[in-house]
């Protein structure tokens, strides 16, 4: 009986998976780099963070997901000349004072790579990533960064556990099982140190397409996934910033998500959130940061659905490193 629980959650992730490029992620918003390759090298110094999500704690067969991501600038101008508009070493970028003096970024490439694992009953997959961005000021302090991302997914089906009655069942022989696919992505995103706006899509090569049975077959590599998001920086006081923002994503063959956030953070310290997915689930956040060099988030997801009645909810923990981080900052300056 567990083994037939577990291909039941198996071959249902498997039919998301195709509408779905990565595993979901509620630390997109301390990440937005997950969803958007336009985010390569948008801070100065380098981030590299570290997650791991364990979805639906509790279910036998649920999915889990761990990743890694290194986004770095490339360009002298950018990563050591003042126009960070930072006024020494130390300074809040989360301030009043820091939005109001700050000025455009000087043009800049962006470079970063993202790794990541998820398993779901008896599917594993994997993905690698590379990223490239170019980011350049459109006026004093508003900036654009076009980005892309090319890399290799791979779905993999452990077959060997399942009970079938014919060791000849297609099942087991599938041509979607265990392969390579390549994975292309595109995307753009308008910042200024109160807001930001961005657009993105995966799996933008789709299906290819096989005979069998002298008959073309369209197979998938995923479905393609678009993504639309905004935010903007509400200052309470000079030390407190209130960040409502939404998030839309659009998966081939399935319904539409939308997701409300709203993040309250105290100068570049720590931060708490709430998040509403519609007919999915509630999840609160928080995160803070230690001196200039480390950083850390949580989140955890109640389900509004049937599902919430045979789990005990979804964890997912971040760690995050700025690196050669000159101006000595706590968080990212365009944190959102």
């Amino acid at each position: 009986m567990k083994h037939f629980c577990a291909f039941i959650i198996a071959l249902l992730i498997c039919n998301l998976s195709y509408g779905q490029e990565t595993p979901r992620s509620t630390q997109y918003i301390f990440n937005n780099y997950l969803l958007n390759p336009a985010l390569s090298g948008i801070d100065s110094y380098i981030d590299v963070k570290l997650g791991y999500r364990k979805q639906w704690s509790g279910l036998d067969g649920a999915p889990s997901t761990q990743y890694a991501s290194l986004s770095m600038p490339l360009g002298e101008d950018f990563v050591r000349s003042s126009i960070n508009s930072f006024n020494s070493k130390g300074y809040n970028p989360l301030s009043r004072s820091y939005v109001n003096s700050y000025t455009a970024a000087e043009p800049h490439h962006g470079i970063g790579l993202i790794a990541m694992t998820d398993k779901a009953g008896l599917i594993r997959q994997s993905s690698f990533n590379l990223t490239y961005a170019y980011h350049l000021g459109i006026s004093n302090d508003v900036n654009l960064a076009v980005g892309a991302s090319a890399g290799v997914n791979f779905l993999s089906f452990n077959a060997t556990d399942v009970i079938a009655q014919s060791n000849t069942d297609p099942l087991f022989t599938a041509d979607y099982n265990n392969r390579f696919r390549p994975d292309v992505g595109f995307g753009l995103w308008l910042y200024s140190p109160r807001f930001f706006m961005g657009a993105s899509a995966k799996q933008l090569l789709g299906s290819r397409s096989v005979i069998e049975d002298n008959k073309s077959v369209s197979l998938p590599y995923q479905s393609t996934t678009v993504y639309a998001t905004a935010g903007y920086k509400i200052f309470l006081d000079e030390d407190i910033a209130m960040i409502p923002s939404f998030l839309a994503s659009y998966h081939l063959n399935s319904p539409a998500a939308v997701d409300a956030n709203l993040k309250l953070a105290y100068q570049d310290r720590f931060w708490v959130g709430t998040s509403y997915r519609n007919n999915d689930a509630f999840s609160m956040l928080a995160g803070f940061n230690v001196a200039s060099l480390v950083n850390l988030s949580y989140s955890y997801d109640v389900n509004t659905s049937a599902l919430r009645a045979v789990n005990r909810g979804t964890h997912e923990i971040v760690l995050g490193f700025l690196l050669n981080n000159r101006y000595q900052v706590r968080c990212s300056t365009r944190q959102f």
